[in-house]
């Protein structure tokens, strides 16, 4: 199930988002507490037998190699490659949530476009949706372990009501060695056509616009289906895979901590605790979990798609959308902003700092000084000058008589 908290973050106050530190559910302790209690239980075996068991001329050849593997581990580009593994996975995963099969364009134009409200129409309607239903089911049969656990067989797709028992039989009889979902596809396509024949489609531009809708829907199921089908190369998942665990197993012996006693650079001192090497384990092996998870979103895990209740939710509305809806409009009233020539809505008392004046550009508030006709015009900078000039004037002009005068400068 997908763990949501967005309305937990939703504004940026004092720990809001240090309390998500204390959540199980989705979260990288869940994920890596069983290689991080392995990693702590390692190190201390061989920190205890470095200490207790080791002769003094077995403990001077550990010290050499514990120096050697902290030396030479810093030379594994841990970073670099998680960096670029974790950032493709996530860029495939945000497409792959893109393109998730969503049957709402669709069936906004068959409910317009396909007319009648009698049996009939109504059939075609409902038809056309479960056709739609049923591409993607299939489809997420074939790239889900959660919706295939739910339809192991296509008899559960028929007792679910996605697919009739003779189109079962229509279904089974086209041999194809490949992945069948485009044969509702096909159906629908067919069945559009012949709606249009009869008069339900009145125009050929709403059924190009329904085959349209339709041939996006089907490219959203083929794009997960490609997906499923080529996933990230191996030998990269393997390369980053190796490089992380190759270097946490040469800091089990390289970030021991050595006899203070024999003055070894880096280690006058000893700690017993490694804490930045189990922060650096924690970090790393958790960036590595993130893209184990995200690699393969339809899967089992906290944070995968929901397939099903995408699935239930899509069949739901398309049949809402088409059947009860079709053509049931409510009655027609002068909305309360009739006689208004502006629409002000009412805020409540806690969004009235919301109520803001609308935003007239950046230049609006700015000061300018108008010349007025028939004058030159004159800068900020010549008005000042004049100012204090004319200033200076009528002071000397008092103590010294009028010897002197200051005349305007325009520029």
């Amino acid at each position: 199930m997908t763990v949501t908290y967005s309305s937990k973050v939703a504004n940026a106050t004092f720990f809001s988002f240090h309390r998500l530190l204390l959540r199980w559910k989705g979260s990288i302790y869940k994920l890596l507490y069983r290689e991080f209690i392995l990693f702590v239980l390692l190190y201390t075996t061989l920190s205890l037998v470095y200490r207790l068991v080791l002769y003094d001329d077995q403990k001077r050849l550990f010290e050499k190699l514990s120096m050697y593997c902290d030396k030479y581990a810093e030379q594994i580009p841990v970073t670099f490659v998680l960096g670029f593994y974790v950032t493709l996975v996530v860029n495939r995963w945000w497409n792959q949530f893109v393109n998730l099969p969503w049957p709402d364009r669709l069936m906004f134009h068959i409910s317009s476009c396909v007319k009648g409200k009698d049996e009939y129409g109504r059939l075609l309607r409902r038809t056309l949706v479960r056709y739609v239903n049923l591409t993607s089911l299939l489809i997420f049969r074939s790239v889900s372990t959660a919706v295939c656990k739910r339809f192991p067989t296509m008899e559960h797709v028929v007792e679910a009501g996605f697919m009739t028992p003779e189109e079962r039989k229509v279904f089974e009889n086209i041999r194809s060695p490949h992945l069948k979902y485009w044969i509702p596809v096909v159906w629908f396509s067919n069945l559009a056509s012949k709606a249009r024949q009869e008069g339900r489609i009145q125009d050929s531009i709403d059924l190009q616009n329904i085959l349209n809708e339709m041939n996006l829907f089907r490219t959203w199921c083929a794009t997960l289906f490609g997906y499923d089908w080529v996933g990230i190369p191996l030998v990269y998942t393997q390369v980053v895979t190796l490089a992380v665990y190759t270097f946490f197993f040469a800091c089990l012996i390289g970030r021991q901590f050595l006899d203070p006693a024999r003055k070894y650079a880096g280690h006058e001192l000893d700690l017993y605790v490694p804490v930045f090497t189990l922060l650096q384990f924690f970090f790393y092996s958790g960036w590595l979990k993130v893209a184990e998870q995200l690699i393969n979103p339809f899967g089992e895990d906290d944070d995968d798609f929901e397939a099903n209740w995408i699935i239930d939710r899509n069949l739901q509305v398309s049949l809402l959308a088409v059947d009860e809806m079709h053509m049931n409009l409510p009655h027609m009233t002068k909305d309360m902003y009739w006689n208004d020539s502006e629409a002000r809505p009412p805020y409540t008392l806690a969004a009235a700092d919301y109520c803001i004046p609308s935003f007239l550009g950046s230049t609006t508030d700015m000061g300018l000084l108008l010349c007025p006709r028939g004058e030159s015009p004159q800068t900020p900078l010549t008005n000042t000058l004049y100012k204090l000039c004319e200033t200076l004037s009528l002071t000397h002009s008092a103590l010294f008589g009028p010897s002197c005068s200051f005349s305007k400068c325009s520029t």
